[in-house]
């Protein structure tokens, strides 16, 4: 099966990134570590907007996509990170072309 990959963008309430980012590093980093099909969950600070964080994920395939997105703890993970976020998650689905350092 083919690997499948995900954007996200996140914007926190003004001012709430860091406490954003506690929840995701409290939370949701410890969740995927016992996701095998979860090859990359790397989270980045926009640089120019001091209230938006971005999620690049890659995963073997779109199975493990819907495990990570159905699973009990992303349920809690995404309840956590509610009281901190401006707006609903947007999503962009990838289908990963050619990229250094990965295997497609």
């Amino acid at each position: 099966m083919a690997k499948t990959a995900l954007l996200a963008k996140l914007t926190a309430k003004e001012g709430m990134r860091d406490d954003l980012l506690a929840v995701i590093a409290d939370l949701g980093m410890s969740n995927v570590a016992g996701e095998p099909g979860t090859e990359i969950y790397a989270v980045h600070k926009d640089q120019n907007d001091a209230d938006v964080v971005w999620f690049y994920e890659l995963y073997s395939d779109q199975d493990a996509l819907a495990t990570h997105g159905g699973s009990d703890q992303m349920k809690v993970v995404g309840k956590a990170m509610g009281e901190f976020m401006a707006a609903r998650p947007e999503l962009i689905f990838l289908d990963p072309a050619a990229a250094k350092g990965l295997d497609f």
